[in-house]
Order: structure tokens, then sequence, then C-alpha cells
């Protein structure tokens, strides 16, 4: 009977690991040395040097087309930025900050009497988003799982490069 219920007990804590419990995910591939965002093609690449790693959709801010440049205009960067913070805890599973804005985006505002916003991440997607629109304030959006992969490969200090 004991040999049973052991059997039993094992087959369960066998069948629970299956299912990923977690959302952090580990990584042990090549090093992710920047990401690559045409807002054009709505497309974000993980890159090792010049090869591509990995690829996304994304979504974006509201208004996508052009620069960011004051908060609440709805817009996604286009520059050169880095990754500067993770949070494990963000509304939105996870998130990877960018570090805009800069300090030529910060003049910009300023020379305007404006604020340049911030607070640009990659982030996933809340279940009420609508994953075929631009939705966000700004920021890059992809799915939860995807965001899970990306905040496992990119470490703090990779560059992205935002282009139209």
């Amino acid at each position: 009977m004991f040999t049973r219920i052991l059997l039993i007990l094992t087959i369960a804590l066998g069948l629970s690991s299956c299912g990923r419990t977690t959302k952090f995910l580990a990584y042990e591939g090549p090093e992710i040395t920047s990401i690559v965002v045409n807002k054009g093609a709505r497309r974000m690449y993980l890159m090792h040097d010049t090869n591509v790693m990995r690829s996304y959709d994304i979504r974006m801010g509201f208004a996508p087309e052009g620069h960011k440049q004051f908060e609440g205009d709805g817009k996604t960067p286009e520059g050169t930025y880095v990754i500067n913070r993770r949070n494990p805890n963000s509304a939105y599973h996870l998130s990877l900050g960018i570090s805009y804005p800069n300090a030529q985006d910060r003049a910009y505002a300023a020379s305007q009497g404006r604020s340049p916003g911030g607070e640009i991440f990659i982030h996933g997607t809340p279940s009420i988003a609508d994953s075929s629109i631009d939705w966000t304030a700004g920021c890059i959006a992809v799915s939860n799982a995807e965001i899970e992969e990306i905040y496992a490969m990119v470490p703090n200090g990779t560059p992205i490069f935002i282009y139209p």
C-alpha cells in the first residue's frame, strides 16, 4: 500500500513539473549584443553580433509614426538607447526599461516647454489588450510568453536601436 501511495505521489509531482510554474526562464545561448526594432515592419530582433537570434511581432504606442518627443504623444521613441532596468513585478507581466529620454530628448522637450515623458519599456500584454492594434503609451509590447524569453535573454546594458 505504501509503495502504491509513493508511486502515485511521484507521478503527481512529475506531472506538476511538466507545466511551467514561473515566469523567470533561464537562457544559456549566445550573448544578445543588441536589440533592433523596425517600427514600420512592427518587428523586433534580438541580435548576437550580426546574427538574428530571435524575432518578434510588436505593438507600439497608439500614434507610432515619428519619434517620441513629448509625454502623452503616443509615440514610440526612435534612436539609440540602452536597456537600463528590469521590472519583475510589472503590471504588464515583465518589463525591460529603455533609457528614453536621453539628454537630447530632454533638451528638445524643454525647448518647447514640455515634458519628454519617460517610463518606456519592452513589456508583456494585459489580457484586455487587442493584439492586432498599437495600444501602448509609447512602449514596445510583445506576448507574455515572449517577454519571458526576452527578459531571460537580454541583460541590462544591451543597446537597443529603434528605427522608423
